[in-house]
């Protein structure tokens, strides 16, 4: 359990450093029951600074099966509230199906409205708020800028592993980089804790080993895969093969990428910056965020990137102490940065 003192100062840093929240500002929480421990404190802070608040418990709205035989839809009474505001935290558990009913429209509500300011909390725990929440935000910023001054202009990039791991993404120029380093400005949003820079990727060919944690629910169910890596092939950008030892793991990945149009194309290439991070949790909240890459497949967030294809469906996969090589330049050497 997270001590009083250290959920303080997380919530401080969400609500004052990252969202930047002030008097008379229209805001809102949307939490679950299994969560609001986390976002009711977020709701006061909310309330301390002056803001008008609203919180939205997601369980009044309807059940929420695990196995996602009839997921909960996004209510119209928070796509409202969330088009005129100017400040949101979504801090709640996902559940399976979730992504395509909930949240999905919710991001969309969240893109379309120019001045809100939308922090995405999924799956946050008292671990993650103890630890990257915590963080010195000041450092992360230094380093996620020096990453994107150097891949924002490269045209490939090369990550290698000693595992095995060796694929090459290329990238369009007309597409955007995105630096996610905890400063979240108006008309945008952000998964906190906070530290990635990521686009989407023209193209990607090679041999990726996962051997971090798979995204979306299965980081849950899951958790760290590092004895049971994920063997990917990938070519023109798309998943041509999976094979893993463990088979619920292979079936699950399989039964992933074949739900939709693009579900197997890689949408997201992204290098975490958060240093303060020490060691995997077996949550992709934060996992995302430990340095690194990590990649994902399916929806590339157009609406930040500027691609020009989109997915219902976002898969995130984490590779472990990878080389990362910029136009020949490394940034990256067994995990570690050399920038």
């Amino acid at each position: 359990m997270i001590s009083k003192e250290r959920l303080d100062f997380a919530v401080k840093q969400v609500v004052e450093n990252c969202l930047k929240v002030e008097k008379g500002e229209k805001t809102c929480v949307i939490t679950d029951s299994e969560t609001k421990h986390i976002g009711l404190p977020i709701a006061d802070k909310m309330k301390q600074i002056g803001a008008d608040v609203k919180i939205f418990i997601m369980e009044d709205f309807g059940a929420r099966p695990d196995n996602g035989s009839n997921s909960l839809k996004f209510p119209d009474v928070i796509k409202d509230f969330l088009s005129t505001a100017d400040a949101s935290v979504y801090a709640a558990q996902g559940q399976k199906g979730e992504l395509q009913t909930f949240r999905k429209p919710m991001l969309e509500t969240v893109n379309a409205n120019k001045k809100i300011r939308h922090g995405h909390m999924i799956n946050i725990s008292d671990r993650i708020m103890e630890e990257g929440m915590c963080a010195d935000y000041s450092i992360v910023q230094k380093i996620s800028q020096k990453v994107y001054d150097v891949v924002s202009k490269a045209s490939k990039i090369r990550v290698t592993t000693k595992r095995g791991t060796d694929f090459t993404a290329s990238f369009n120029s007309s597409w955007k980089w995105v630096k996610c380093d905890g400063n979240i400005t108006p008309g945008h949003w952000s998964n906190l804790p906070e530290g990635e820079v990521f686009t989407c990727p023209l193209d990607v060919n090679g041999k990726i080993i996962v051997d971090g944690i798979l995204g979306d629910y299965m980081s849950e169910k899951f958790g760290p895969i590092t004895k049971n890596p994920l063997y990917l092939e990938i070519k023109n950008g798309r998943v041509t093969s999976a094979k893993c030892d463990n088979r619920d793991i292979e079936k699950e990945y399989l039964t992933y990428i074949k739900q939709g149009e693009n579900a197997d194309r890689v949408g997201e290439f992204a290098i975490g910056t958060n240093i303060g991070l020490k060691e995997l949790i077996g949550n992709l909240l934060q996992d995302e965020k430990f340095p690194g890459i990590h990649f994902a497949v399916g929806s590339n967030y157009k609406e930040m990137t500027g691609a020009d294809w989109t997915a219902d469906s976002h898969l995130d996969q984490i590779i472990l102490n990878a080389m990362i090589e910029a136009d020949g330049k490394t940034i990256m050497k067994d995990g570690k940065f050399l920038i």
